[in-house]
Order: structure tokens, then sequence, then C-alpha cells
């Protein structure tokens, strides 16, 4: 892959990662308990987490966005390669873990359906967390360059 496309793949995953990290920061303060993002059963009211889940996971996603940018060597370019590459292997990992789904709630597998949840993880959850995992694999099986 050549440098302009790794860096290009990389900017994209890292916005990708901040618009989600502003999300969750946004969530933290109840602005989303009206959508579809928890899962529930059929009539049941969602559990909403509370604000410091929230703050934690956006904190992972912002630095999900620095590890795509070290890996695309638009930062921290003194990182090993190695380190960079583990790093960029287990955030894929993550995705893809997510993409499959635990076979009740989430994922391609989920068994519940018929909530808006469900809709939803069908229609952009899912196919986000595929597109992550396939874009930050790639992004780190590439050559970096020195």
């Amino acid at each position: 892959m050549n440098l302009r496309l790794k860096r290009s793949l990389g900017l994209f995953l890292a916005l990708v990662f901040i618009l989600l990290s502003v999300f969750h920061v946004v969530g933290a303060f109840d602005a989303w308990r009206d959508l579809a993002i928890v899962p529930t059963l059929p009539g049941q009211p969602a559990h909403y987490p509370r604000g410091l889940s929230w703050l934690r996971v956006a904190g992972a996603l912002a630095l999900a966005a620095v590890v795509v940018l070290a890996r695309a060597d638009l930062i921290l370019r003194s990182v090993p390669k190695w380190m960079s590459t583990c790093a960029c292997l287990v955030l894929g990992s993550v995705f893809v873990f997510r993409t499959v789904g635990e076979f009740h709630w989430l994922g391609l597998f989920r068994s519940v359906t018929g909530t808006d949840f469900a809709y939803w993880d069908a229609w952009l959850y899912t196919p986000l967390c595929l597109v992550i995992a396939v874009a930050t694999l790639t992004l780190a099986a590439t050559a970096r360059s020195r």
C-alpha cells in the first residue's frame, strides 16, 4: 500500500473514532436517552448506561484515534513498528468481535430481533464495526515507512 493511501486510511479511521468519541461524550450528559442505542427486549425499558461508562468508552475511542494515526505515521513516529502493529491488531480484533456479536443482543448473529436497537444494529452499528475492523486490520498489515 502506498504511503498516501495508508495515511488516508489512518485519517479516515481517526475521524471516525473522534466522531464516535464526541458522540459518547455528549451521551454522558443524557443527550441520547431517546435513541435506540441500548439493547432491549421487546416491550421492556432499556437499562441506560451512566455518565462514567460513556466517558470511558469516549476515552477508549480517542485512544483508538491515536493508535491509527501512529500506525499511519502521522504522529508518534518514534513508536516502534511492532508496537503500533500490535495495537492496530488488537483494535481491529475488538471490532471483529463486536461485528460477530455475542449471539444474543448484538452483532451479526444476535437472536433478539424486533426492537429499535436490533434494527439499528443490523443497519448501522454492526456494518460500521465491520468497516472499522477491516480498515484497522488493513492498516495493521501495511508496511510502516520510516
